[in-house]
């Protein structure tokens, strides 16, 4: 590979700076650069064209200055916005990759990123599903909630299970995955459309708008009569506080985010962990990243469901890089239904 190669434009997204409160499209810059399309002489990194852009809630943290211990290493500030994508592989210094492949992973948000480190994408072979898959469902979010709900919590066939943040794009998958076990399901969110999902697109067997609730452990009473074996977290504050009372004995929860705090800059506090003693719960926080290994099996599995029609995902696109922050703020705001994509580039 020669380090020749004429210098073409890149649109990109940087962070303006550390993030306090409430993220903000201005917190966000849209530029032009330049980069070079060929790799250094020697080099094991590889140059893609991004096609698929994934916003997530977990981003936010890693737009804060950096503490410690850090949930995920932060952004640069004046660098380009980093997260998940789908990419198309144009040069490579490394034997594992070659001109033409399909990768997911981490990737800058421009139209094309030099990746040192190639080692940590992973390739994609089956394309016989839509590519943008390969940023929720068969990508980061579907493997946090295989690993959150099978590996974590471990439900047993005719258990109850509730998950928050129920529509977005690890908890649609959570509910069917256990619903496929045989699991009693029940999901909230924040709209009447989001509701409506759950039960007519999702199957779950039941679920709520919570901003209609004033009282969120009558809620969760009325939905579980006998109590709640799993929980998967994703919100925190008042709603883990509810669960909490809402637990059954030796129930099991999998905290996987809390997006009501990530905004906050002071977290609000949980008055009912003396529960976990009582009923002899398990809450165990997961990060994906320590599931890697488990990737080809989820795969096999995720596959096989939509082969079989026994599983089905909602996607809420947006067009063009320069849209991509906007995408990112909706997902604070509740706007998104289904997982927040921006679409950059088309194969």
């Amino acid at each position: 590979m020669s380090g020749g190669g004429e210098e073409v434009s890149n649109k990109q997204i940087l962070l303006r700076d550390y993030v306090t409160g409430f993220p903000k499209e201005s917190d966000m810059i849209h530029t032009t650069g330049t980069i070079r399309l060929k790799v250094e002489e020697g080099s094991k990194a590889i140059v893609v064209k991004n096609l698929y852009l994934s916003c997530d809630p977990y981003m936010r943290n890693r737009m804060k200055k950096p503490d410690a211990p850090p949930y995920a290493d932060s952004m640069t500030p004046q660098s380009p916005v980093l997260g998940f994508g789908v990419a198309k592989v144009l040069d490579s210094g490394h034997p594992d990759f070659k001109e033409g492949d399909l990768v997911w992973g981490t990737t800058g948000w421009e139209e094309f990123s030099l990746i040192q480190a190639p080692e940590s994408l992973f390739k994609i072979t089956h394309t016989d599903v839509p590519l943008s898959y390969y940023t929720g469902l068969l990508g980061m979010p579907g493997l946090t909630a295989y690993a959150g709900l099978y590996e974590v919590c471990s439900p047993k066939k005719g258990e109850t299970v509730f998950v928050s943040a129920a529509s977005g794009a690890v908890g649609q998958l959570v509910g069917q995955f256990a619903k496929l076990l045989g699991c009693y399901v029940v999901g909230s969110a924040g709209s009447k459309q989001k509701v409506d999902l759950l039960k007519n697109k999702f199957g779950f067997d039941d679920a709520f708008n919570y901003k209609d609730e004033h009282d969120l452990n009558a809620a969760l009473k009325r939905h579980f009569p006998e109590g709640i074996d799993v929980y998967f977290e994703n919100v925190g504050g008042s709603m883990l506080d509810a669960v909490l009372l809402n637990m059954r004995y030796h129930g099991r929860i999998a905290v996987c985010g809390m997006i009501s705090q990530y905004n906050l800059d002071k977290p609000e506090g949980i008055h009912n962990l003396f529960r976990l003693i009582t009923k002899r719960i398990r809450m165990e926080g997961f990060v994906v990243l320590d599931y890697l290994h488990l990737y080809p099996k989820f795969l096999q599995l995720a596959l096989q469901y939509i082969k079989e029609g026994k599983i089905v995902y909602l996607e809420d696109t947006i067009e063009g890089l320069e849209n991509a922050p906007s995408a990112l703020i909706r997902l604070f705001t509740g706007q998104n239904v289904g997982k927040q994509v921006a679409v950059v580039a088309n194969e």
